[in-house]
């Protein structure tokens, strides 16, 4: 899997008002308090929004690879999202993500995905659906906390949410707004893990949204690293969702 599909799966991913820093807080966590509490809050968080275009800064980085790169990402709120990767200016990649289907194709190797979640799950060994990638785009916890069975404590003056099993899930949120600080999914039976950190958040409109993304994800091949730095959100204007494979690139066929 090259580079820019994994920007491409992980992240996924103009004339803009100015985004309004989000005060940072001094708010210290209360020594106790439910998984309920925390789990309204972060919901209460503002995430009103149709539609939202954003442009952002990506630096890729593995054990062979360094890439800096720009990407643009189109979301019609739980319907579809189209990221487009650039490259000093040239389209490398893009990838259509429905509920029901991911594309993508991919200029290097000049080849194409078509398929189900299930299909790309086994291709990138990581539990992805369209749900999530929204999610992790937004700031907002990629699972649905309110069906899972989380305990509450605090650390590093975070609330945090885990939920242990072969695969243990913890969701850290600042004390004042309960926006997300980070959440975290171990695998340790295969030896994969994912971090994504969120380090501040600013204000468009109505919509508190993430300033940055940093993306950590290990496997038995090694460790990625997807800086995501955004620059500008745009909220609820009129959005297009253009997506053709080039002619003559070949399609990957993923076997069980």
């Amino acid at each position: 899997m090259n580079k820019y599909i994994a920007v491409l799966t992980l992240a996924a991913l103009c004339s803009c008002k100015t985004a309004q820093p989000v005060a940072s807080t001094s708010t210290t966590v209360a020594e106790t308090t439910s998984a309920k509490r925390v789990i309204d809050a972060h919901y209460a968080v503002p995430r009103q929004f149709t539609t939202a275009y954003i442009k952002a800064g990506v630096r890729y980085e593995d054990a062979k690879n360094k890439q800096n790169v720009s990407a643009e990402i189109r979301i019609k709120k739980d319907e579809i999202i189209l990221v487009s990767i650039r490259l000093l200016g040239i389209t490398m990649a893009k990838a259509l993500i429905t509920p029901q289907e991911v594309k993508y194709y991919e200029k290097i190797n000049g080849e194409y995905f078509e398929g189900d979640y299930a299909a790309l799950v086994k291709f990138l060994g990581t539990d992805l659906d369209f749900q999530k990638v929204q999610n992790l785009l937004i700031g907002q916890a990629m699972d649905n906390l309110r069906t899972g069975n989380f305990s509450a404590s605090s650390e590093a003056n975070l609330y945090k949410l885990e939920n242990q099993g072969p695969t243990t899930k913890q969701f850290f949120f600042e004390p004042e707004h309960f926006w997300l600080a980070k959440q975290r999914i171990d695998q340790p039976d295969k030896q994969r893990s994912m971090q994504v950190t969120y380090p501040d958040y600013a204000s468009y409109g109505a919509t508190v949204w993430p300033k940055a993304l940093l993306i950590e994800a290990l496997q038995p091949k090694g460790k990625t690293n997807i800086d995501v730095e955004i620059n500008a959100v745009d909220i609820d204007q009129p959005l297009t969702f253009p997506y053709s494979v080039p002619s003559g690139y070949d399609r990957i066929q993923i076997n069980d």
